[in-house]
């Protein structure tokens, strides 16, 4: 197992790390749309925080030489499901045809009280 921070991605507000990499699997932690230089939360709307939190995911996956197309499963936390429809179309912008299995769920709250948070798990190509 391998703990794995990447200088250029949002850092971590608590005690953890970007990702872990154990056999051929990358598992990232949750990103929040946060902008990585300020660590203040981009954007007002869902489809602006999806498509920042999307963003520091690409971030921390370029780090390890991988991108969106390795992610095999990603889990989405949203702040309200009124927001589904609005992420989805972002989320499916960027992903374009790849489509990972993911699992979305309504959360109270998200850590700034951002409206979205992903996390998600990769492959490594043999």
């Amino acid at each position: 197992m391998k703990v794995i921070n990447i200088p250029e991605a949002p850092q971590a507000i608590g005690p953890y790390c970007h990702a872990i990499k154990s056999g051929n699997l990358i598992f990232c932690s949750g990103q929040t749309p946060l902008d990585p230089a300020t660590m203040t939360l981009v954007g007002d709307t869902i489809q602006e925080q999806t498509a920042q939190a999307l963003q520091n995911i690409t971030v921390v996956l370029n780090g390890l030489g991988l991108s969106l197309q390795n992610v095999v499963k990603t889990t989405v936390f949203l702040k309200d499901m009124a927001d589904f429809q609005g992420m989805n179309a972002v989320y499916a912008q960027i992903f374009g045809s790849h489509t990972p299995a993911r699992t979305t769920i309504a959360v109270k709250q998200n850590p700034l009280d951002a409206l979205v948070e992903i996390e998600c798990i990769a492959e490594i190509p043999e």
